[in-house]
């Protein structure tokens, strides 16, 4: 059998579930240096001083320009378009017809007719293949991530952000930096090149994500380094990279919803076998035979608040149902203490030993999902367990059910993959364990939560 798409990798596989968990691949790449310092100060300058984020290389750019550009973006996103115009960013979350997440990215409107569609390739993917399918009038031109890409990145992407980044940004700028509204963009001046950039506040204070061509990422990275050498502002390299999300909240990698029914074959059909879809990988303690068990929906990952239905869009019947029934919440969990140093304790000596846990990100699948219980029965899924210097401990990101998300609920989560485990190489031999966990708020940040409930026009932007 000739495998040359996703579906065949599917039919050759058995099935989604197990061509999905015994993937090669782990977790999702950062491709840049893994620290700069060390990732322990990393991590605390982004709450301490200020941060650099180089952005350039593991995120994939759709540029999407012609009359049809808007009205493509509305046929996509759950959120409004209402307020479509130059200099406006948005999340942009698709969902399939049964309104389960496909993507989740951000899109930067740079012209009433163009736009930059931005995050991991399924957003683009799945973008392109409707602009086709559908005959919308865009040109789409795809820089793929630098894992991907055949050539050069053409843009180059930082972020800016910690307690001091909007001094720094000034100091850039050679004067007070105005007109930036949340989500907003504009121009600042660095190193004599004007400069779009995107203001958001990932540390719970002002910052900006910063954009051009890649011929100046030597200059402008230069310059932004040179001023923020007296404001405690370092580099970030892949591995505080890894873990920054899930202090302020953001759910990274929803497991796409395109590997079951026949709706969705032909765009199966349309992505290659070599796809970033074909090839990620499922890990963890949760598990089911049937991948739509795997799936999400925006209001599981906390984006209700952004659904509109003032729009025509793919998957609106669906979500104006489920907008009437229950859904997960998202949460932090706080890893206990004394289990986590049980899962180290396990690595010497004799005895059982449990799945290693990675610093500062244990993520050893692209879609990690473990099983987190109350009282001995399912209560919700667990994702992306991360060790951050500023809070001297673990956390992870869950979705749980509404009896097991109240602030304070002691939960368990169990840790490692079953007896017998799959074929993927990142998998030692290793046996389960459980480890407690305390349900905290989503941010677990204070400055990230508040800061984000300041930002009036959220949700009605977004």
């Amino acid at each position: 059998m000739t495998i040359a798409t996703l579906e065949d990798k599917i039919q050759a596989a058995g099935g989604p579930v197990d061509m999905l968990r015994n993937a090669p691949s782990g977790p999702y790449q950062f491709p840049i240096r893994a620290e700069f310092t060390n990732w322990r100060d990393e991590q605390e300058a982004w709450r301490r001083g200020a941060v650099l984020f180089d952005q350039s290389f593991h995120m994939t750019d759709l540029h999407v320009e012609g009359p049809d550009t808007r009205r493509l973006c509305e046929f996509l996103a759950v959120n409004s378009m209402s307020n479509w115009r130059r200099d406006v960013a948005k999340q942009f979350v698709q969902c399939s017809e049964d309104g389960y997440i496909v993507g989740d990215g951000i899109i930067f409107i740079l012209e009433e007719s163009k736009a930059n569609i931005v995050n991991k390739p399924v957003n683009a993917n799945w973008t392109m293949y409707h602009a086709e399918k559908e005959g919308f009038d865009v040109s789409l031109d795809l820089d793929s991530r630098a894992l991907d890409n055949k050539g050069r990145r053409k843009c180059y992407r930082f972020e800016v952000q910690g307690p001091n980044a909007w001094d720094i940004l000034e100091k850039l700028n050679g004067g007070p930096i105005e007109g930036f509204r949340f989500f907003g963009m504009g121009e600042i001046n660095i190193a004599g090149r004007k400069v779009r950039a995107l203001r958001h506040g990932m540390a719970g204070a002002a910052g900006l994500e910063l954009f051009g061509p890649f011929e100046d990422y030597d200059l402008v990275r230069d310059a932004i380094l040179e001023a923020g050498e007296g404001d405690g502002l370092l580099a970030a390299g892949s591995k505080t990279y890894s873990t920054v999300a899930h202090e302020s909240g953001w759910f990274p990698s929803p497991l796409p919803a395109i590997y079951a029914g026949e709706a969705l074959a032909d765009y199966r059909r349309w992505l290659p076998a070599s796809s970033f879809e074909a090839n990620l990988s499922l890990g963890g303690s949760y598990v089911s035979d049937k991948v739509e068990d795997y799936y999400l929906t925006p209001y599981d990952i906390g984006y209700g608040h952004i659904v509109k239905f003032d729009h025509d869009f793919i998957g609106r019947a669906a979500l104006e149902e489920r907008a009437k029934e229950p859904h997960r919440h998202k949460r932090t969990l706080r890893w206990s203490k004394d289990d986590v140093v049980k899962v180290f304790a396990s690595q010497l000596g004799e005895g059982e030993r449990y799945k290693f846990m990675d610093m500062p990100a244990s993520h050893y699948a692209t879609c990690p999902y473990d099983q987190v219980s109350m009282n001995g029965s399912p209560a919700g899924i667990s994702h992306y367990p991360v060790y951050t210097a500023n809070l001297r401990g673990w956390i992870s990101l869950a979705l749980l059910d509404e009896g097991a998300a109240e602030t304070g609920t002691e939960v368990s989560l169990t840790w490692g993959e079953p007896d017998g485990g799959t074929a993927k190489p990142t998998v030692e031999r290793h046996v389960q364990t459980e480890i407690a966990c305390t349900v905290e708020p989503c941010p677990i940040s204070v400055e990230a939560r508040e800061a984000y409930r300041k930002q009036a026009n959220w949700g009605e932007g977004n």
